[in-house]
This record gives C-alpha cells, sequence and structure tokens, in this order.
C-alpha cells in the first residue's frame, strides 16, 4: 500500500503529456483519448482504477434497478477513480448527487467514456469528472450497469481495475500498475529534461537545438 501512495503522489507532480512519453517507452502507446476531458477547466485526477462497464439502449430497455450508481460509489475507496465504458452512449450515468455522495467519501474523481449531467453541482461539491459528454439525459432506464472490476475499455484505452489513471486540463492518461514504477522513473526524468530545455530556451537557444538535444519534449 506505501508503493501506491508513493506512485500516486509522484503521478499527482507531472502533466500527462510527459506521462504519455513514458507510456511509449514501455510500449503503451495506445493510452488516452482525445474525447474525454474535464467536465469544468481545472478539473485534475490521479487514482487507482475502479472499473465500471455499462451496457446501453433506448428508453425502457433497463429497469431503474439496473442503474446500480450507488452501487459504484460503494465499490469505490478514498482515493479511487470510478472509469466507467459506457460505449460513448448519450444518456447521463453520474449528476450532482452522485458527486457529493462520492466527494464526502473521498473518491478521486470520475472517468466516464459517455455522458454526464449536472455540471454546476459537480463543480460546487470539488468532484473532479472528466466524460465524453455532458447532457441533460437521464441514464436511469437507458443504462444498465454489466459488471465491476472487469477489464473495459475507455475510448480504445484497455483499463485494468487497480491501473493508475491521471487526469489533467490535457487530458487522461492509463497507467498500467505492473508498469507503473517504470513509468513514473521515466516521467520524472523527462520532467526534469523539459525544465532544463525551457532554461536553456530562456537563456537563447533555440527551438531547433533543444528540439535536438532533448528527445522528449
Amino acid at each position: 500500500m506505501s508503493e501506491l501512495r508513493d506512485l500516486i503522489a509522484g503521478f499527482k507532480t507531472i502533466p500527462t503529456a510527459t506521462i504519455a512519453n513514458a507510456l511509449d517507452d514501455v510500449g503503451k502507446v495506445v493510452n488516452s483519448s482525445p474525447f474525454i476531458r474535464a467536465v469544468v477547466p481545472g478539473m485534475t485526477l490521479c487514482g487507482p482504477a475502479v472499473t465500471v462497464d455499462v451496457e446501453s439502449g433506448q428508453a425502457g430497455t433497463f429497469s431503474s434497478s439496473d442503474f446500480k450508481v450507488g452501487t459504484l460509489i460503494d465499490a469505490a475507496s478514498p482515493g479511487d477513480v470510478i472509469v466507467v465504458s459506457a460505449k460513448a452512449a448519450r444518456a447521463s450515468i453520474w449528476g450532482g448527487m452522485a458527486s457529493l455522495a462520492a466527494s464526502i467519501k473521498g473518491v478521486a474523481g470520475l472517468v466516464v467514456d459517455g455522458s454526464v449531467r449536472d455540471v454546476d453541482e459537480m463543480s460546487e461539491c470539488e468532484f473532479n469528472v472528466f466524460s465524453r459528454h455532458v447532457i441533460p439525459t437521464t441514464g436511469r432506464s437507458r443504462l444498465g450497469v454489466k459488471s465491476i472490476g472487469e477489464l473495459v475499455m475507455i475510448d480504445g484505452v484497455e483499463v485494468a481495475c487497480g491501473d493508475i489513471v491521471v487526469g489533467d486540463s490535457t487530458g487522461i492518461v492509463v497507467i498500467p500498475r505492473n508498469q507503473a514504477s517504470r513509468v513514473l522513473q521515466n516521467a520524472l526524468a523527462y520532467q526534469m529534461q523539459d525544465r532544463e530545455a525551457e532554461q536553456e530556451i530562456r537563456t537563447g537557444s533555440s527551438f531547433t537545438e533543444v528540439m535536438s538535444k532533448f528527445k522528449r519534449i
């Protein structure tokens, strides 16, 4: 557990773009989504994933009991990130009341390949949400929770329960748990190179010179 805490603390200090560079080094070249973004600018998150697979259909396809948003919150521990694969469904799996409950529990945030609603309420309770869509339409009777804790795909990115998810203004990245130590080590090195490159530009080096010297900026 202390190792996981150290990993989370380390990744919190590094931009997602730098982490993505380090993910390339371990062969995790599909590691982010161009569509899943923070619903409010400035939201960030970092923590181990609790994965959720969701099915979708027309209104009336599922019963209200299939919605199970409370079960998602129950499955998450403080510091976890709930990751929902809803296959880009245009009906909300999450709203303001769920955000309040999750924030009080200490959940680190939510990532949804699908839809959420009640953005003002999310912002008010300072719960960090990254989603493909924001839409008023409820997911009750349109969405059903299929599984919790299984391997899922979010916009083509594979996520296993326990993988580390980081989100910032640029987007999200997913770090396989079994490669997290190496990714963090490389990302910290690249972050140092970024700082060195910035200093060289400020003191007169051209961007061409800096690009030639630092291969991961």
